[in-house]
C-alpha cells in the first residue's frame, strides 16, 4: 500500500492552504479518519475539483479501503495539513 497520495494533498495544501482544492481534499482525509460514522462525505463535493485532484481523492479513498487511513504516517501527515490549514 502506498501512501504517496497523502504527500500529493500535502503538497495541494502547501501550495495554497485555503483554495477550493485543499479544502475539499483536507475535509476528504478529515472525514476518512472517522470509520465508524462511515466516513462520510458529501460527494457533490468532487465537482469543485479539476479532473486530476478528483483522481488524488479517488486515491484517497483507495487508501483508505486499503486501511491506509491510520498509523503514523497517516497521523504524521495528518498533523501537517491541520497545521497548513489552520495557519494558512
Amino acid at each position: 500500500m502506498s501512501t504517496f497520495v497523502l504527500d500529493e494533498v500535502l503538497m495541494k495544501i502547501e501550495q495554497a492552504p485555503h483554495s477550493a482544492a485543499a479544502l475539499v481534499l483536507y475535509a476528504l482525509v478529515n472525514t476518512l479518519e472517522y470509520e465508524r460514522a462511515g466516513c462520510l462525505f458529501k460527494l457533490t463535493k468532487l465537482r469543485d475539483l479539476e479532473a486530476e485532484e478528483r483522481q488524488i481523492a479517488y486515491r484517497l479513498m483507495e487508501l483508505m479501503a486499503e486501511g491506509g487511513n491510520r498509523g503514523a504516517r497517516w497521523d504524521e501527515v495528518k498533523q501537517r495539513m491541520d497545521e497548513l490549514v489552520r495557519s494558512g
